[in-house]
C-alpha cells in the first residue's frame, strides 16, 4: 500500500507546504477540484472558508475498491493513526 495525498489547492500553496514538510509520500495536486468532487467530500461554503473539500482517507485497494473511509464533518476531524492501521 501507498500513501497519497490529494490536495484541492493552487499548485503554488502545495509545492510551498511539500518544500516546507518534505512529506514522506506522494502529493497530487487537485486544482480543479475534480477527484474531491468525484469523492463526494467537496463543499463550496463551510464555515471557516469557501470552496474547499472536507478531510478525509480512504484507504483503496489495488482492485479500486474503498476498503475504509471516513469523511471529517469539520476541518479539524481526522481519524487516529491507530485506526488506519488497524483499516490496513
Amino acid at each position: 500500500m501507498e500513501p497519497v495525498a490529494i490536495l484541492p489547492q493552487r499548485r503554488e500553496a502545495v509545492e510551498r507546504y511539500a518544500g516546507q514538510t518534505q512529506p514522506p509520500f506522494e502529493i497530487l495536486i487537485d486544482e480543479t477540484r475534480d477527484v474531491v468532487k468525484a469523492y463526494g467530500v467537496w463543499h463550496r461554503i463551510g464555515l471557516d472558508a469557501w470552496n474547499i473539500s472536507r478531510p478525509a482517507v480512504f484507504l483503496i485497494d489495488r482492485d479500486r475498491s474503498i476498503r475504509y473511509s471516513l469523511i471529517g464533518k469539520s476541518q479539524i476531524e481526522f481519524p487516529g493513526h491507530e485506526d488506519i492501521l488497524k483499516a490496513i
